[in-house]
């Protein structure tokens, strides 16, 4: 993908942090075979009620995720992690499409969905601050382009330091979500 000068994005992403990492590690082969990327893997909950939760969507990106789709995902993660068995004790398995206000989690997404609103977190204070709103307007080099719209201002925000971000549902990101954009 292309950032706005035309140039190569780096393949940069922020999936997974932790043991989640680890369980993407073990699924994202199996994944990518069967035409799908992973968007976010996540644990959440305590020892007693976790819940490993996997965001994926097609490699293709003009195919849509369907609930066959996310069974059959479902069916590979759990045969990988009856093998390897990453996480001690029961969990829960939920997967999922990435929705229409979807997290952020690569830096290509940013480029993708220039034009549309987002919320982004930062691990660090920039210039006062640790979150930002406004509409994206892509990617140069391994920072993220953002119009603070109510504030008449633009923002250059690192990748790297970034913590999450995602979409702001909009009656736009509906209306391109229909049109199949």
């Amino acid at each position: 993908m292309l950032d706005a000068k035309g140039g190569t994005i780096p393949l940069l992403a922020k999936t997974s942090d932790g043991k989640a990492a680890q369980i993407e590690q073990i699924i994202a082969p199996t994944l990518a075979s069967m035409g799908f990327d992973i968007v976010r893997v996540m644990i959440t909950g305590g020892d007693e009620r976790k819940t490993l939760q996997v965001m994926a969507e097609h490699s293709d990106l003009t195919e849509i995720m369907t609930v066959e789709n996310c069974s059959d995902i479902s069916r590979a993660i759990e045969a990988l992690l009856d093998v390897e068995d990453p996480i001690s004790g029961a969990f829960r398995l939920e997967v999922s499409s990435a929705g229409i206000d979807r997290p952020l989690t690569r830096l290509s997404d940013f480029q993708r969905f220039a034009g549309f609103d987002a919320r982004v977190e930062m691990l660090i204070n920039v210039d006062g601050r640790r979150r930002f709103k406004g509409r994206l307007l892509g990617v140069e080099g391994e920072a993220i382009h953002l119009d603070l719209e109510e504030e008449e201002a633009e923002v250059y925000l690192a990748f790297q330091d970034m913590s999450r971000a995602k979409l702001i549902l909009t009656d736009e990101l509906i209306a391109a979500a229909q049109a199949g954009g």
